[in-house]
């Protein structure tokens, strides 16, 4: 027997209340070419007031920022992958010190960090770029969005060391249990949840959701990456954090909506950004394609 096929709920069915924020996406990749202004629209008509969008290089910020040129609902991270590790020469440093001087939109140092799943960059070069994105979110007083996959015990032995502990940092895409997440939350961070809470086989995610202070819990997708349940397996946007905000508020046994408006507040407060709690869904909104 086959397995059954996804039944792909539209999310503009479930829309929560405006103030929900993504605090992680990639909308200025290349996946979202065809059809970014519709994909904004569609977060702004489920209850989406804020997007994080994450830039990899400072080349990447400077050609594509213009993308959001008409969406001040959306606000930039900047920061140079650990599997790219090998670029984040000083001169990169410099220039992303530069962008974060000139421009107002750019709210975090992020993402950053370890990642020992793939071999792109050797370790050694990882862990000195982290290092040095550190020296400059501290030196620019920017919170840090780390990126941590596979090297749990390494990032929190260097963010320790490096007196991190207390520092405003958002683990982003959290998928670990409630072993890593009390750590976490006793460094004082703060932890962004993904889609794949949504995930069956998560069970561990989820009881480590329950835990989380409400004060310290975001929403992210990662688009184009890890979408939730119903729409695994297909590009991810903004539009499906809803999935995701509710499957977290089951966990913790909350009422969607209120899930979402605390996510909302903390992203906004960690960021640094203005309240647009009394903001509205456009009139029209283009299909999905």
């Amino acid at each position: 027997m086959g397995h059954k096929k996804p039944q792909r709920i539209d999310p503009l069915t479930l829309p929560l209340p405006p103030g929900g924020v993504d605090s992680h996406a990639h909308l200025d990749g290349p996946e979202f070419d065809p059809d970014r202004e519709a994909v904004l629209a569609r977060a702004r008509a489920v209850g989406i007031t804020g997007i994080g969008n994450v830039f990899l290089s400072p080349e990447a910020f400077h050609q594509r920022r213009g993308s959001f040129a008409d969406h001040p609902e959306v606000f930039f991270l900047l920061g140079i992958h650990p599997c790219d590790g090998q670029t984040c020469t000083p001169p990169c440093l410099d220039a992303m010190a530069a962008a974060f001087a000139a421009e107002p939109r750019l709210r975090a140092v992020g993402e950053i960090g370890l990642d020992f799943h793939w071999d792109d960059c050797p370790r050694e070069l990882q862990m000195a770029a982290f290092a040095a994105q550190l020296d400059l979110a501290r030196a620019l007083e920017r919170p840090v969005v780390l990126h941590c996959r596979e090297a749990e015990k390494e990032c929190l032995t260097l963010l320790e060391a490096r007196g991190f502990t207390g520092y405003p940092l958002l683990w982003h895409c959290f998928g670990g249990g409630p072993a890593l997440a009390r750590r976490i939350l006793a460094n004082g961070w703060h932890i962004s949840v993904p889609g794949p809470v949504t995930y069956a086989a998560n069970a561990p995610l989820r009881e480590a959701v329950a835990l989380i202070p409400e004060d310290r819990l975001l929403l992210e997708t990662d688009a184009p990456y890890l979408s939730p349940v119903p729409w695994r397996g297909t590009r991810n946007e903004p539009a499906y954090t809803v999935f995701t905000a509710r499957a977290v508020a089951e966990a913790r046994g909350m009422a969607p909506e209120d899930l979402w408006r605390a996510c909302g507040r903390n992203a906004r407060r960690f960021f640094g950004l203005e309240a647009v709690e009394g903001a509205t869904a456009p009139a029209s909104v283009p299909p999905r394609h």
